[in-house]
């Protein structure tokens, strides 16, 4: 098998809450990131950016969260405090995916989303090539617009992704992958109901 291949079959979502220390080296951060950005981008647009979050930074960012959500829902229970707490608390390094969309461009917002998307599983890919975990997650703080601007995102942006990458703390379990027969199809003409 070929090794490419093999990195793909051996790439699996580790749980956030999974993964520890040691993260990525500032070396190791580099390598990660200029392998990750060989994505698709179709006009050369670079319609993403990437925001580390690391250190202190992710403790701090789980406090902006908690007072996000008190502020709208007062009621919250400890359990949910603690959750939002502790988001950004476990992997040693956040890597955020924001795309940049660029409306009416000859490139359609869609491809631009997609390219920002490959961006998301570059990373994964890259984590899993230097022996680390990662987890691609969103939840709810990637679509409000105050963690939007809490973390100096544009109007025009968007969080594709939070990458959580660092040490797996135990064993990760490999999860059934779909059938090929169940989501592979042959298109014929002959099919086609015309026009």
């Amino acid at each position: 098998m070929k090794p490419g291949l093999s990195l793909l079959d051996a790439r699996r979502s580790t749980p956030s809450r999974l993964l520890g220390a040691p993260g990525p080296t500032e070396a190791e951060i580099e390598t990660l990131l200029q392998s990750a950005l060989r994505v698709p981008d179709h006009g050369r647009l670079q319609p993403w950016r990437l925001i580390l979050i690391h250190g202190d930074a992710r403790h701090a960012l789980g406090e902006t969260l908690v007072t996000l959500r008190k502020l709208e829902e007062p009621a919250l229970s400890q359990a949910e405090i603690d959750k939002d707490r502790q988001r950004f608390s476990h992997a040693p390094l956040v890597v955020t995916v924001v795309a940049r969309l660029t409306a009416g461009h000859k490139i359609p917002e869609q491809e631009q989303l997609c390219s920002a998307a490959a961006l998301c599983q570059n990373l994964l890919l890259a984590a899993t090539g230097l022996g680390y975990g990662a987890q691609w997650l969103t939840g709810w703080p990637a679509y409000h617009r105050s963690v939007a601007r809490s973390l100096g995102l544009l109007e025009t942006e968007r969080v594709v992704g939070f990458i959580h990458i660092g040490s797996a703390q135990g064993e990760v379990e490999e999860r059934l992958r779909p059938n090929l027969k169940d989501v592979v199809s042959e298109w014929r003409a002959a099919d086609s109901p015309g026009l």
